[in-house]
C-alpha cells in the first residue's frame, strides 16, 4: 500500500472510532485553527509575498481575516448547527419523533487553488471539521511557499489522527484521486474539474466544484462614475486580477464608457501611482506560463488598449490594463482572463446587456452598477449566476451568512458559514417509533380492504396548514 493510501486508511480508522464526532472535539479543532492563524501571521505574509508578491493588506483581508471570521462564526453557531431539525407530522406519526440529523460524511478530500492558497484550503476545511469529518487537504503546488507552510502547520495545530496534508503535482493528484473518499471538494479550473468528476464517478463520490468563468459587470444609467470606477478597479485588480469572482468584462453604453475610462485612469493612478510596476500594492502573476497566456490574449485582441498594456516578463508583471472596442468574438472574451486586463464592450440597452449575459455560461458572480433600483431588480430577476452583487464587486463572498458557489460551468455546490457545514454533512431523516397506536397500524396489514385503504390515506395524507388533523 502506498503512502497516500496509508494516510487515508489511518484517517478512516480514526473516523470510524468516532473521535471526530463530539462537539467538543470539533470546537477544539476550530479553536486550534484560530491559534494557527494568530501565531503565524508573519509567516503567512512571507509565504504569500514569496508566491504572489501579494501586499500585506490583501493577504490580511483575503487570506487571514476572512478565514478568522469564518472560524469565529462556526464556533459561535456550531451547537445550533448540530441540533436535530424536527419536522411536521401527520396523524399516523403524531406519537413519533421525526427529525433530520446532520451526520459527517466520513473522510473527505479538499483540493485547493493557488490564487488564494491559504483561504481556499482552510475555508472548506472549516466546514469539514464543523460537520465532524476527517480530511485530507491537497494545497496547490503552484504556490510552493504556502504549500510548504500548510504542510508544516496543519499537523502541528490540528489532530494528525484526523487531518493530513498531502503535497505534490499533477501525477500525485491523479494517484490521490484513485482512492475512495466520501466527498471531494475542488477549487480550480473547468478543465481539471472534468477530470475530478471522472475520477469521482468510479467510486460514486459526491463532488463540490468551485470554478470560475467570465463574471460580467453591467454599468447602466445615472450614477457616480468616479465611485463606480473605484469599486470596479478594486475588485478587478485586487490580487492582480487573479480572483475567480473578479469582474471579467464590463458592459456599458458608449456614453458611459466615455465617462468611465477617464475615471478608471484617474483611479488607477491614485491606487498604484503613475508607475504601477513600482507600487508595493500591486501583486504579481503566479507564473511565467500564466504571464505568457495573458500577453498572448492581449496581443491577439482586436480591441484598443486605452490604459496600461505594459509588461515585464522577468517580474511576471502586466500593468492594470483597460481595452475598449472589444467584440464578443475577441480573444479576451473566449476564456476567463484571470489577470489585470479589463475589456469593455459597448451595449446600448439594458435588454441587450441581459441577453449578452444570458447567451453565455452562467458566471460565478454577476455585478450591476446602477442608481436605479428597478434596473438592479431587472438584472437580478432576468439573469442567473452563482452570486450577485449590486454596486460593488467581490464583497458578497466575505459574508459567512451567504452561500458561495457556482452553477453550471462555474461550479456545483456551495460553502461558507452554515453552507460549508451542510456541504460536508449527510441529512439523515430519522423517525423514532414506539408501540403505541397499534390499532391504527393494523390498517396497513393484509388482508387489504377498501375501508382500511381509505382510513390510511386520510391518516397519512398531507393536510392544509389550517386543518386540525395536522399535528406538529
Amino acid at each position: 500500500m502506498d503512502a497516500q493510501s496509508e494516510v487515508v486508511k489511518r484517517l478512516r480508522e480514526s473516523f470510524r472510532s468516532g473521535v471526530s464526532l463530539p462537539e467538543n472535539f470539533r470546537r477544539t479543532q476550530l479553536e486550534a485553527m484560530v491559534a494557527l492563524l494568530r501565531e503565524n501571521e508573519q509567516r503567512v505574509l512571507d509565504a504569500m509575498h514569496q508566491d504572489l508578491a501579494k501586499p500585506k493588506f490583501e493577504v490580511v483581508l483575503s487570506e487571514i481575516d476572512i478565514v478568522m471570521n469564518e472560524l469565529r462564526f462556526a464556533i459561535s453557531n456550531l451547537k445550533t448547527w448540530m441540533m436535530p431539525e424536527y419536522v411536521g407530522k401527520n396523524l399516523a406519526t403524531k406519537m413519533d419523533d421525526c427529525f433530520v440529523r446532520r451526520e459527517p460524511l466520513g473522510v473527505v478530500l479538499i483540493i485547493g487553488a493557488w490564487n488564494y492558497p491559504l483561504q481556499l484550503i482552510l475555508l472548506p476545511l472549516i466546514g469539514a471539521i464543523s460537520a465532524g469529518n476527517c480530511a485530507v487537504v491537497k494545497p496547490s503546488e503552484v504556490s510552493p511557499a504556502t504549500e510548504k507552510l500548510l504542510a508544516e502547520l496543519i499537523p502541528k495545530y490540528l489532530s494528525p489522527a484526523c487531518y493530513a496534508v498531502l503535497c505534490g503535482g499533477v501525477e500525485e493528484t491523479k494517484k490521490l484521486l484513485e482512492i475512495k473518499f466520501d466527498h471531494i471538494f475542488f477549487t480550480g479550473s473547468q478543465s481539471v474539474a472534468r477530470k475530478i468528476l471522472q475520477a469521482a464517478a468510479v467510486h460514486l463520490t459526491p463532488v463540490t466544484l468551485e470554478l470560475g468563468g467570465k463574471c460580467p459587470c453591467l454599468i447602466y444609467g445615472d450614477l457616480d462614475v468616479q465611485a463606480a470606477a473605484k469599486r470596479l478597479a478594486w475588485a478587478k485588480f485586487f490580487n492582480v486580477g487573479q480572483s475567480c469572482v473578479a469582474p471579467d468584462y464590463v458592459l456599458c453604453s458608449q456614453k458611459m464608457r466615455e465617462a468611465l475610462v477617464p475615471a478608471l485612469r484617474k483611479t488607477l493612478e491614485t491606487f498604484y501611482s503613475s508607475c504601477p510596476q513600482k507600487s508595493p500594492d500591486m501583486a504579481r502573476l503566479i507564473s511565467q506560463r500564466h504571464w505568457a497566456r495573458l500577453c498572448d490574449m492581449l496581443q491577439r485582441s482586436k480591441g484598443t488598449v486605452v490604459i496600461g498594456g505594459e509588461t515585464a516578463e522577468e517580474e511576471k508583471y502586466i500593468a492594470p490594463t483597460v481595452v475598449v472596442d472589444v467584440k464578443e468574438t475577441d480573444s479576451l472574451m473566449v476564456d476567463e482572463i484571470f489577470g489585470p486586463i479589463l475589456p469593455i464592450i459597448t451595449i446600448e440597452t439594458l435588454g441587450e446587456a441581459i441577453n449578452f449575459v444570458n447567451a453565455r455560461e452562467k458566471p460565478l458572480a454577476l455585478y450591476i452598477f446602477s442608481d436605479d433600483s428597478e434596473v438592479v431588480t431587472a438584472v437580478l430577476e432576468r439573469t442567473s449566476s452563482g452570486g450577485f452583487c449590486s454596486n460593488d464587486g467581490m464583497v458578497h463572498m466575505c459574508l459567512p451568512g451567504l452561500p458561495f458557489g457556482g452553477m453550471g460551468a462555474s461550479g456545483m455546490g456551495n460553502y461558507h458559514g452554515r453552507w460549508g457545514f451542510e456541504t460536508f454533512s449527510h441529512r439523515r431523516g430519522c423517525m423514532l417509533r414506539g408501540w403505541a397506536l397499534e390499532r391504527i397500524n393494523v390498517l396497513r396489514y393484509p388482508p387489504y380492504t377498501e375501508s382500511n385503504l381509505g382510513w390510511l390515506r386520510w391518516a397519512t395524507g398531507t393536510k392544509k396548514s389550517w386543518d386540525s388533523c395536522s399535528v406538529l
